[in-house]
């Protein structure tokens, strides 16, 4: 079989997490001390018999977007989560990309986020994981590829990614977010060219940006007070907080309710609603 290698990974990173690790109870009558098959295709959004297949080495090769589900799943080391993609005879995806390898320390963070929204994103605001709640409120962001996997490209291109915010707040949006692109760009490497391209791609293409950026206003954006336009709750006011990595390339974000607003209850009920009133993709 072309994938036992593949499998005998799978299970032997499988075998070492314990429930807790990940936020899964521990349950009575446990017979293996590390996940079941099961536990791992639920964190990674795979079918049972997917994965069963996978660990027997007899499925077909895992897509880029399942192995680095799995990876998020295993709580796989970058080392891991590259010898992974070799085994699968998959390139490793660049930095940046929606499979880049999410910091250990705050995918465990996130998962101990179940009563808030919360989600990982890089630096240039491409979403790499997103909690249930998270979904919920902002729509799932994880079909979005190439540049459109940044939420900051999508927003000076596409009319329909601002539909979340009430019209009045885009302006004040539109300028965080150019400024936060220059602070990250400005932290990056001299020799990194993504930043680069992205800020050239958008200078080209949306007058709105280039007008902006030309004010060279840099900031990034630690904590903000959003008005989100939800379909079913109507206005919604947050607060979003900002916990960066060491490195600066990514950032978890978590919402709370904006005091002084009925926001708390509205969350509650978005929990209660999920996902089932959420359509086009949003942030």
């Amino acid at each position: 079989m072309k994938y036992a290698e593949l499998g005998a990974f799978l299970r032997s990173r499988r075998g070492r997490i314990r429930p807790a690790d990940v936020g899964l109870p521990h349950g009575p009558r446990r017979r293996v001390p590390g996940l079941r098959r099961d536990e791992v295709a639920q964190l990674a959004g795979a079918s049972v018999e997917y994965y069963t297949e996978l660990e027997r080495g007899a499925g077909s090769q895992p897509s880029e977007q399942m192995i680095a589900a799995l990876a998020r799943a295993l709580r796989l080391t970058a080392d891991e989560r590259d010898y992974l993609y070799h085994l699968a005879d998959r390139p490793v995806p660049g930095p940046g990309s929606a499979a880049w390898h999410v910091h250990p320390g705050m995918l465990d963070l996130l998962t101990r986020l179940t009563s808030t929204p919360a989600q990982v994103i890089t630096d240039l605001h491409v979403t790499l994981v997103q909690n249930p709640l998270a979904v919920a409120l902002l729509g799932d962001h994880s079909g979005f590829r190439g540049p459109r996997a940044s939420f900051v490209h999508r927003w000076f291109t596409e009319p329909d990614a601002r539909r979340l915010y009430p019209e009045a707040d885009h302006e004040g949006q539109s300028r965080a977010f150019v400024a936060d692109l220059r602070a990250a760009a400005a932290r990056r490497d001299a020799k990194d060219t993504e930043a680069g391209s992205m800020i050239s791609s958008l200078l080209g293409t949306s007058p709105e940006f280039a007008a902006l950026w030309a004010e060279h206003d840099v900031a990034f954006r630690r904590v903000d007070r959003k008005r989100l336009n939800h379909p079913a709750l109507g206005l919604i006011e947050v607060n979003c907080l900002n916990l960066f990595s060491e490195d600066g390339r990514q950032r978890l974000l978590w919402f709370t309710p904006a005091v002084g607003t009925d926001s708390a209850g509205l969350l509650d009920l978005l929990a209660v609603i999920g996902t089932q009133d959420i359509s086009e993709p949003t942030r």
